[in-house]
This record gives C-alpha cells, sequence and structure tokens, in this order.
C-alpha cells in the first residue's frame, strides 16, 4: 500500500479480515475449526456481506480479506463478492484455500479443475491469494491436511496459475509439523533454535522448488494464549502440541524466523517483516521489551461469519456490534493490546507504526528518534524489500533481478 495512501486514512479503518465461512473440510491439528470438530458450520450471508463491503468502501478500507474456515466451500459466492468488493473500489482484496483443490493430481481431470479454478481466480477482483503448506516434507503436510496427492498437484497447479497471470503464496504455519517427520522439540533453546533454523530453510527451499514465488509465516496460535487475555472468536486455535509452545520456545521459534527469512529473500518474495518478528522476538526475551501495541481495533477490524464485529479475531469480548452500523466512537483510539501474535494484525501495526509517527507531528517524531535504531534499521530494510518485491502483487510475477540482490546470504541477527 503506497504510504501516502496510508497516511491519508490515519484515524479511519484500513483493514478488515472477513470470516467468510466456518465451514472446513480438512483436519489440521493447528486449527479450531478443522473437520473434527462436530460444531454447527454456515457461511456468511450474502446479503450481509455486501453490506459489510459497501460500509468498507465508504469509510475508505484499503485491505479486505476474505478468510474460513476453507473460502472455496462457499462456491461462486467468494467470486462474487471479491468482484462486488473490486469494483466498489477496495483495492487490497485476498483470500486462500487449505489445498484440498490440489489432491489427486492422478485424476484424468485434474488440470482441467484446476484450469477452471485458476480462471475463476483471474476473472474476479482477488489480489493475493494464499495457499497453506505445513511442511516441507509432503507426507506430513498431507497427513496433517487428509488431502492425498495434494504437494504433487502444487506442482503441477502453480504453472497453471501463472500462466493465468496469478502467483499464489505459500503460507507456512508455524507449528511442529514445519520441521517434517521429526516433529519440531528440543531440550534446551540453543537446539530448538537450530532444528527451527533447519526447519524454515528446508521449507523456503521446497516452496520455491514447488514454483511458489511468495511466501509468508503464520505465527504459532494456541488455546492456552486464553491466560495471557486472549478470547477466541475466530476459532483458528488449537490446544493441540503442534501448536502450543512455551515462552523459551517462542524466542528461539521467532529468532529462528528473523535470521532465517534475510537468508532466503532472495528465492522468494517472503512478506514477513523483520521489524515485526523482531517484536515478538523481544516480547519473549529473557527481559522482554514490548513492541508497538496491535492496532486491532484502531483501525483493523475483524467480522465473524454472522456479520458481527470485533476489534480482533481474538478479543471475541468485544463485539461491537454490525459492522455496517458501527459509528466512528469504534476506531481511531488509542492502541494498547498485545495478548495475541496474530501476523494479520501484528504485523501491519509494527510497519505502520513509524509512519503514524510521523505523521502525528513533534510528538511522534521525538517517539521515533527515541526507538531502537536496529529496529528502525530493520523496518527501512523492510519497506526497502517490500519494494523489490513489487508491494506483494499477485498479479505480478517477481523482478528476479531485484530480488537477486538479496542473495542467500544476507545477514542474520
Amino acid at each position: 500500500m503506497p504510504i501516502l495512501q496510508i497516511l491519508r486514512r490515519r484515524g479511519r479503518p484500513r483493514q478488515v479480515v472477513v470470516q467468510l465461512t466456518d465451514r472446513c473440510n480438512a483436519r489440521c491439528v493447528q486449527c479450531g475449526m478443522n473437520v473434527s470438530h462436530g460444531t454447527a458450520r454456515g457461511d456468511l450471508d450474502s446479503r450481509t456481506a455486501r453490506a459489510i463491503i459497501d460500509r468498507c468502501a465508504a469509510l475508505g478500507v484499503s485491505a479486505m480479506s476474505f478468510t474460513g474456515g476453507e473460502p472455496l466451500l462457499t462456491g461462486d459466492l467468494l467470486f462474487e463478492l471479491l468482484d462486488y468488493a473490486g469494483r466498489a473500489g477496495i483495492p487490497y482484496l485476498r483470500t486462500g484455500t487449505n489445498g484440498y483443490r490440489f489432491a489427486h493430481p492422478e485424476a484424468p481431470d485434474f488440470i482441467d479443475r484446476v484450469t477452471r479454478l485458476a480462471k475463476q481466480l483471474a476473472e474476479s477482483r482477488v489480489r493475493n491469494f494464499w495457499i497453506s503448506l505445513d511442511s516441507a516434507d509432503a507426507g506430513v503436510h498431507e497427513a496433517n491436511r487428509g488431502f492425498p496427492g495434494l504437494v504433487e498437484g502444487l506442482s503441477r497447479a502453480l504453472p497453471v496459475f501463472h500462466a493465468h497471470g496469478l502467483y499464489p503464496t505459500a503460507n507456512l504455519a508455524l507449528t511442529r509439523l514445519m520441521t517434517g517427520p521429526t516433529p519440531l522439540a528440543a531440550d534446551n533453546e540453543a537446539d530448538f533454535y537450530a532444528a527451527a533454523c533447519a526447519g524454515l530453510s528446508r521449507f523456503f527451499r521446497t516452496a520455491a522448488d514447488l514454483g511458489f514465488t511468495m511466501a509468508n509465516c503464520c505465527y504459532p496460535m494456541c488455546d492456552a494464549d486464553q491466560e495471557k487475555g486472549t478470547q477466541a472468536v475466530y476459532a483458528a486455535t488449537a490446544s493441540d502440541a503442534g501448536v502450543t509452545f512455551a515462552d523459551w520456545e517462542k524466542r528461539a521459534l521467532f529468532r529462528a524466523v528473523l535470521d532465517m527469512v534475510p537468508r532466503h529473500r532472495g528465492d522468494l518474495r517472503i512478506f514477513t517483516p523483520l521489524c515485526a518478528v523482531s517484536a515478538l522476538w523481544r516480547q519473549y526475551g529473557d527481559r522482554p521489551r514490548v513492541g508497538r501495541p496491535c492496532l486491532g481495533g484502531v483501525s483493523f477490524f475483524y467480522v465473524d461469519r454472522f456479520g458481527d464485529c470485533f476489534p480482533c479475531g481474538y478479543r471475541g469480548g468485544e463485539n461491537l456490534g454490525s459492522f455496517q452500523d458501527m459509528g466512528e466512537e469504534h476506531w481511531g483510539g488509542q492502541a494498547h493490546c498485545r495478548a495475541c501474535d496474530w501476523e494479520c494484525f501484528r504485523d501491519p501495526s509494527e510497519l505502520l507504526g513509524p509512519l503514524g509517527d510521523l505523521s502525528a507531528g513533534p510528538r511522534g517524531w521525538l517517539s521515533l528518534l527515541g526507538r531502537d535504531a536496529r529496529e528502525l534499521g530493520l523496518w527501512l530494510a523492510d519497506l526497502r524489500y517490500f519494494a523489490a518485491c513489487g508491494d506483494f502483487d499477485g498479479r505480478r510475477p517477481p523482478d528476479a533481478a531485484r530480488l537477486a540482490r538479496y542473495g542467500r546470504t544476507a545477514p542474520g541477527r
């Protein structure tokens, strides 16, 4: 998003994440919406969805995500809403999938099915389309999702998407599965860090080899986070050991992300911003240092499948009512929350924070000058890298010459 556009929207909603459905057909251990959970499921009403989009357009919201559950299970509704939101003037539209459409690549109609999906997405107004990938090990990923042959299917499907002008993002969930058949675990922080580094490096190489040109890390969320003040209305949490980490393990994990992402920025357009990862690493440090508070409930909002609005998917105790009826008293306040690590809100909060300081006058300038010089350096490096990645436009191929400058030997922490 261009900087001037961000500054013009200061004090108003900028990003809205809409849960289009809580139906899902995958078995992922890291998510409370997986198919084994027997709660009643359903989709957001079409009329309500359009009213939410109309309100977003009127407020000048720039980024809108349609999430699930599994968004593709809603059929034509997803594509109709993407088109409706695009025509309403919302430029940054995103959605994704658990990958079930790419299973069973041996089927004779596989390429025809993938081509139809790519064509539908290409004709919609979607800007970015993500595909979940839990591990560099195909067997581990497919067993977790419950979709045989999915990884081979991805390798066959991605050239079809590219031919239609779409460049999907590999979304890596940071769980114990990411290291492959041997779950991520160790008795001490140094060994845990080393295993996480190896798993991340293998994942990024595998994603690039499959044909992905973009990647992103999804930070671990679990039911145990309720002890820190979260109350998930977006049920993408679980109590499974695969997604539950002690604070020292999170410290080692975020340190590994901080060190490995720069080493692979020349192979893939990796959205995960170093300034945000560094803030989380420091938050879980031996002597915790808090980063910027999240902009959830200030300029970012979450809407559940019933149309109710919340400051965040993990502040379920703060129902703000229907989004389309929400008044100005609900946004533009003081950011304060650090209860969860949800990358959808924490990453952009760190990225936008210095811009907010720059636009806030002398007090903001002093606040910016008083911050750690290394953290500001990471932020500036992120901005330069994001420019080299074309702002992660999923409709554009990577600029190989610009990415080559980042190479495989970027300095670590």
